[in-house]
């Protein structure tokens, strides 16, 4: 366990440091291909180290769901499969490197401004709250807080450098997912976004077993 919280501490904060403090003076000194290859492989070489330490990480149970949670699960992925589709099918300024926002809020964006971060964090709570061991709320923990404080950060970034444009964003849009409510009709995500949400949960589902989680189908029957 004690292996699993470095490499997860490792994880997170290699990557708030080069997203942040340490992006300008690499970008200026290996241009931006080459900042975006070392942030590819420290990424990918905690993330490796982090799941190579939740697999050594014996299980132990701290709680088990109820049955009633399975249900309010699905519905919460629902949403986070959603919002991720709904993310890379629409241009989402708050990620870095895309444009400033060039009129209304568009797609998930209408639900949040920040759709994959969400997608994220929602996998995170359903799969710690379900699983109830130490090692997974570990993990879950660690991607939740990675993508909520660095949606804040991103958002505090795109301030800076983009200017009245993305203060009028942030004015049209919500932090939390529906923060806005329903003032202004039902925030629709968009066929795309709807139709590949319920095609990419349907498909994660059926892989579940794959990934060692359990058989979702025969816990559903």
């Amino acid at each position: 366990m004690t292996l699993l919280l470095v490499a997860l501490t490792a994880f997170v904060g290699s990557h708030f440091l080069l997203s942040h403090p340490l992006r300008a003076p690499l970008v200026a000194r290996l241009g931006n291909g080459g900042f975006v290859l070392v942030y590819s492989l420290v990424a990918f070489a905690t993330l490796g180290w982090a799941v190579a330490a939740w697999k050594a990480t014996p299980v132990d149970l701290w709680w088990v769901a109820p049955a009633w949670a399975w249900p309010i699960a699905a519905v919460v992925m629902l949403l986070a499969t959603i919002l991720f589709v709904g993310s890379v099918a629409t241009p989402n300024p708050a990620l870095m490197g895309m444009p400033a926002p060039d009129g209304a809020p568009r797609g998930v964006q209408r639900i949040t401004r920040h759709p994959m971060m969400w997608a994220f964090a929602l996998w995170a709570g359903v799969h710690g709250g379900l699983a109830g061991s130490s090692r997974t709320v570990a993990l879950a923990s660690a991607i939740a807080i990675l993508a909520l404080v660095g949606a804040r950060l991103q958002d505090g970034k795109k301030r800076a450098q983009v200017g009245p444009a993305w203060a009028a964003h942030e004015a049209a849009t919500s932090f939390v997912p529906f923060g806005r409510g329903f003032a202004h009709g039902l925030p629709m995500p968009g066929w795309v976004a709807l139709i590949g949400g319920i095609v990419l949960l349907l498909a994660a589902t059926w892989l579940h077993p794959l990934a060692g989680g359990p058989n979702l189908w025969a816990l559903a029957g």
